[in-house]
């Protein structure tokens, strides 16, 4: 299944996927942040429709799409490693949550390819790797999900010149974290259920 297709987003419609991980663990001072009671409203809204709810993409975003391909031969040449495309990885044991990598290397790694517009953000990937720490959860979630032990997380910007396009950040599973993870989807998904379950109850009220 090709990624960004009609069929691959309605296989993610209503799970916790790697990329909204980090909305679902953001954390205010007096608790969970609005991004999480937002994303659990929209989970809701897919399980009843069966459709994905339509995201604004911006620029950025869809500069990080056009440049992907790119992106993974140069990590692949550079590397000298192969990477298999993967439309979407699903659990038998967690049928709410999907992963979408962007590549899987060997038995025990992953691929996960950002392509910043600001030039300031690469920087700060190639002098401290802030790009896998940014996106954490992102990368524990699809290690969870697939079962795999590493992601390397990469930042790509053709605009530098050679030797510094790349930025390569090898970030290992952390089963503390994972289980946090876990943890977290367990409740919130307690959560949709019970929002679904209210909106049904309306339903067979009208």
């Amino acid at each position: 299944m090709e990624q960004r297709t009609p069929e691959w987003m309605a296989a993610r419609a209503g799970r916790f996927t790697s990329s909204r991980a980090a909305d679902l663990m953001a954390k205010t001072r007096s608790g969970p942040s609005a991004s999480r009671a937002n994303l659990l409203a929209m989970l809701a809204v897919e399980r009843i429709t069966g459709s994905c709810v339509e995201t604004y993409t911006n620029a950025a975003m869809q500069r990080g799409t056009d440049l992907e391909a790119e992106a993974r031969d140069a990590y692949s040449f550079s590397q000298g490693v192969a990477v298999d495309e993967v439309g979407i990885v699903l659990r038998d044991d967690m049928t709410m949550v999907s992963s979408s990598p962007d590549g899987m290397i060997g038995t025990d790694g992953l691929l996960e390819i950002k392509c910043p517009a600001s030039m300031m953000k690469h920087l700060d990937a190639l002098r401290s790797g802030e790009h896998a720490t940014e996106y954490r959860w992102q990368l524990q979630h699809q290690m969870m999900t697939t079962g795999r032990a590493w992601v390397d997380a990469v930042s790509y910007d053709p605009r530098f010149p050679d030797g510094l396009q790349l930025a390569i950040k090898r970030v290992h599973r952390d089963d503390d974290a994972i289980a946090e993870l876990r943890r977290e989807i367990i409740a919130a998904d307690d959560e949709v259920g019970t929002i679904v379950d209210k909106l049904q109850a309306l339903r067979g009220a009208a």
